[in-house]
């Protein structure tokens, strides 16, 4: 069983930054790709931003230029660099991994970006 366990929300203000992490854990498995995405009440769960085991990257159209996404050498950590938070930013980000063609969920992490 994978568990994705994610770390880094919380309080920011308009132009600051925050690190979001998310490390898969359980018995011995590959991590095909991760990535994060949002939601907001009332609207559906957006991608933010993904990254395959080889590095290739895709970004939603919102972010680009401002959120970065990376992995560990060990391909089990994903982390979000976001700056140049704004207000639209708030939302629950959640990590998403694919290990041999299943999608797993982290539990989400609130992001709070106040003026």
């Amino acid at each position: 069983q994978v568990q994705l366990v994610e770390s880094g929300g919380g309080l920011a203000q308009v132009g600051g930054s925050l690190t979001l992490s998310c490390t898969a854990s359980g018995s011995n498995f590959v991590v095909s790709s991760m990535g994060w995405h949002r939601q907001v009440p009332g609207k559906e769960r957006e991608l933010v931003a993904g990254i395959t085991g080889g590095g290739t990257t895709v970004y939603g159209d919102a972010v680009k230029g401002r959120f970065s996404i990376s992995r560990d050498r060990t391909l089990k950590t994903a982390y979000l660099q976001m700056n140049s938070l704004e207000p639209e930013d708030s939302a629950v980000y959640y990590c998403r991994a694919v290990v041999y063609g299943n999608v797993y969920w982290g539990q989400g992490t609130q992001v709070t970006v106040s003026s």
